[in-house]
Order: structure tokens, then sequence, then C-alpha cells
């Protein structure tokens, strides 16, 4: 069957969720705050996952908080979150946590940390499972940079067979594996996928005297976990061997026109990485993004070379008088929330200049969430003091949201205008060296053609 691929807007993140006032508002602040980080957000498989049952949500973890937060948002299932015990001493993340309904989990690494209620933390995780409910956690117990899998804890495993085998009523638990994958997680307006593999029951078995499954029924299903999440995620050896395979889609997709969406980019780019001997075909492939790198330019403009002079001038020219009609809100956009851009970008520096970049999307979405709402408040309230209209002053902030939202528009299609501007110049002036480009693309997708499975 083929995967169902999904691009969610705005009100899939926000409703057709059920709870309190209070949990749907912080659904609604992290799913536009998340939404407004991300380009795009796209998932795969959402729909399969099973309902009226109990399910273990288990996910690979690149991204700090921002995992957990993008799956409490794409899902209309409610979930429990695992989280480290830590957590849940910090004011505002322990309110956020106890609201979503959050379990501690106590690690030997934490100081000071009893790891013995996790004993408390399984049997209340169980209990959950066995009414119908979910919960979700990241097996390889830390937020990492590493290209691959961990090696995972075996939690998951220990509460799955701890669920199904108490008690003699027989319960249906399903293990369901997801794969996060950023386009740049660090980046703002960088892209996210949310691919939900296939799900696969537990089986009861004999628990020991102490109410503990046996090690060897956890230690398969733990491979089975394991085996379940590199189905659904992007491992790769080293950081170079990602970015050829991201450099060698990007170069097959811009030649076919295809692979628009992520999930068929994520496909092809295991592919690669599993199919590819390196050698020969990587230094063309590292060549050939350098030469790209030094115009200016990404394999996806090439396609001028398809195109008539006359077609390219006329079509930048339509897309200039958009931004040129969006100028005046563009200039006071970029103004107003130049200050708390510059802001949010400082806290995450400081927070992740140990090489703790695994976080930094995090500070930089929690971040945002505070200094651009104190901005538009800022405003309003100066505009009040000069003014002495409280209509004035109130209008202005959903003004001035609307104002950094065609702000963030405008940058981006003005980033996107400039790589294509670039790639225009080179077309016009130098048609020659840019139709070599052109055939050196052509023949390397000719290369590639394998991996498209």
């Amino acid at each position: 069957m083929a995967d169902k691929i999904k691009k969610l807007r705005l009100p899939d993140l926000i409703l057709n969720r059920r709870g309190t006032i209070t949990f749907k508002v912080i659904l609604a602040i992290f799913g536009i705050a998340l939404k407004l980080f991300f380009r795009r957000i796209e998932t795969v498989n959402a729909d399969s996952v099973p309902s009226g049952t109990g399910v273990i949500f288990v996910m690979n973890h690149p991204n700090g908080l921002v995992d957990p937060a993008l799956v409490f948002v794409a899902l209309p299932r409610r979930i429990s979150f695992l989280a480290k015990s830590t957590l849940f001493k910090m004011p505002v993340i322990s309110f956020l946590l106890k609201t979503v309904e959050a379990l501690p989990v106590y690690r030997k690494m934490d100081a000071g940390a009893d790891v013995s209620k996790n004993q408390d933390t399984f049997r209340a995780a169980e209990q959950r499972l066995r009414h119908g409910g979910s919960i979700a956690l990241f097996p390889e117990g830390v937020s990492h940079n590493s290209p691959k899998l961990l090696p995972l804890k075996t939690g998951a495993a220990r509460i799955a067979l701890g669920a199904v085998s108490i008690g003699d009523e027989p319960i249906d638990l399903r293990i369901v594996p997801v794969g996060l994958h950023y386009t740049n997680k660090t980046t703002f307006r960088s892209e996210v996928l949310l691919h939900f593999g296939e799900s696969f029951r537990v089986e009861k078995t004999v628990l020991d005297d102490n109410g503990q499954p046996p090690k060897e029924a956890v230690k398969q299903l733990t491979s089975q976990v394991e085996s379940a999440i590199r189905e659904v995620t992007l491992n790769a050896e080293t950081e170079s061997e990602l970015h050829t395979a991201a450099m060698a889609e990007r170069i097959f997709a811009a030649a076919r026109e295809e692979n628009e969406n992520l999930g068929e980019k994520l496909d092809f780019q295991k592919q690669y990485v599993e199919q590819s001997a390196g050698g020969e075909l990587n230094e063309k492939l590292a060549k050939f993004d350098k030469k790209l790198t030094d115009a200016g330019m990404a394999p996806e403009h090439l396609s001028l070379a398809n195109l008539s002079q006359g077609f390219v001038i006329r079509q930048a020219i339509f897309q200039t008088w958009v931004l040129v009609m969006l100028l005046p809100l563009t200039v006071y956009g970029t103004i107003l929330h130049f200050p708390a851009y510059q802001l949010t970008k400082l806290t995450a520096y400081l927070f992740s200049r140990h090489d703790a970049d695994d976080i930094a999307s995090t500070v930089k979405v929690l971040a945002g969430m505070v200094f651009f709402p104190l901005t538009w408040i800022i405003a309003a309230a100066a505009l009040y003091f000069f003014s002495g209209s409280w209509m004035l002053a109130l209008a202005s902030i959903p003004f001035s949201f609307a104002a950094g939202y065609i702000t963030l528009y405008s940058w981006e299609e003005a980033t996107e205008m400039r790589g294509w501007a670039q790639a225009i110049w080179k077309f016009l002036t130098d048609k020659e060296a840019f139709l070599r480009l052109y055939v050196q693309r052509r023949e390397l997708t000719s290369s590639l053609e394998a991996f498209d499975q």
C-alpha cells in the first residue's frame, strides 16, 4: 500500500483535540509556534495509527523538546510523555509537563535522581495503556546529534510487556515507531517530517516474582523496537554521508521535478545511504556541489536551461512586483521584530555554544514564544502612551502579528529569489558555462536513477 503523505496546516495542529481549556491553550500556543518556526510540517501514514487500543509511540530523539512538541501537536490522539525527571524541577516546563500529563523518568546520569522511583512511573504508564491510553517515549534516552540511531534503553519494552502481562484480562497493546526527520533542525523556517511506521502487537509473557518481565523477552522486544525505528529513520555513519545523500536527492528531484514532499525525499536519501558504495559517484557529487555553491546556485536553478530568456525575465518581473507591493509592511515588520529576532538568536547561541545544538531549536521556539509577543505588547503600550487610545493599542497587536507574518513571507521569497537572480544572471551573461553545469546535472541524474525505488 502506498504511503499516505499529508502536509499539516495550522488547523490540523490546534483543532479537533479534547481536553481542558488550559490544555487547548497550550496546544494552540505550541501549534502556532511550531508552524511559524518550520516552513513545512509533514506526516507519513499518521492515519494508520490504531484507535481504541493502548499505544506506545517510540521515536528517535535528535532535537530536544521540539521532538515531543511535534508529536504532541501532530496527532489527534491524546498522548502522555515520559520525560526526564530533571525537567519537572524547572518552573515553566514543569507546569507544561504536568498539564499534558507527562510522567517522570529518573536516570542514573542525573545527579540526585532516585532510579527506584521509575517503578512507580512504569506502573502508572502500564495502567494508562491498559485503559486504552497512549504514551510516547524516546528509547535512546537522550537527545543527540549523531547521524544514526543510538543503542536503545529497555524502558519501552519493559513497560509494554508489563502492561500486557499483569492481570488475567488480555489487552491489545500496539507499538508504533515514529521517525523524526529534519532538513536542518537548528535553522528557522526549515522543514520536518514525522514518519509513522507499521504498528505491531505486544505479546503477553510470564512475569517473575517481582512483577518484572524476563530479560530475554525484554531484549527481544527492544530489538524489535529498534528495527522498527530504523525502518522510519535515516541512519548514516557520518554527517558527510547525510550531506551527500541530501545533495543527491536534490539533484535528482530538480531534474525530474519529483519528490515534492518530504516523505519521498527521505525515501530517496535512505536508498542512497543504504545502497551507495561511495567512491567515484560521491566525488562527482561533491565537485558538482562545490561548483554550484561557488556560483551561488542550487540544482533546481539549472532548469532555466529549458526556458526562453523572455519567459525567464517576465516571471522575474512578476515575482518582484508582489514583493514591491508588500514592501511598506515588510519594512515596518522588520524594524519592529528585529530586536526580538536578535534576542532569540542570542539566547539560542548562549545555550548551544558548548556543542549542544540538539537543544538549539528548543531554545529558539521557547524564546520566540516570549520575545515576539512581548514585542507586540510593548508596541501596543507605546501606542497607547502617545495616542491615549486603548482601542488603537489593542488593534495594533493583531496588526503587528500580521506584519510579522508578511515580513516572514517577504524575506523567504526574497531569499529564494536571490538564488534565482544569480542563476538568471549566469544564464544571460555566461550561457555556455551555465549549460555545462546543466549537462553535468543531467549526467548525475542518470547515475542516480538506481536509487529511485
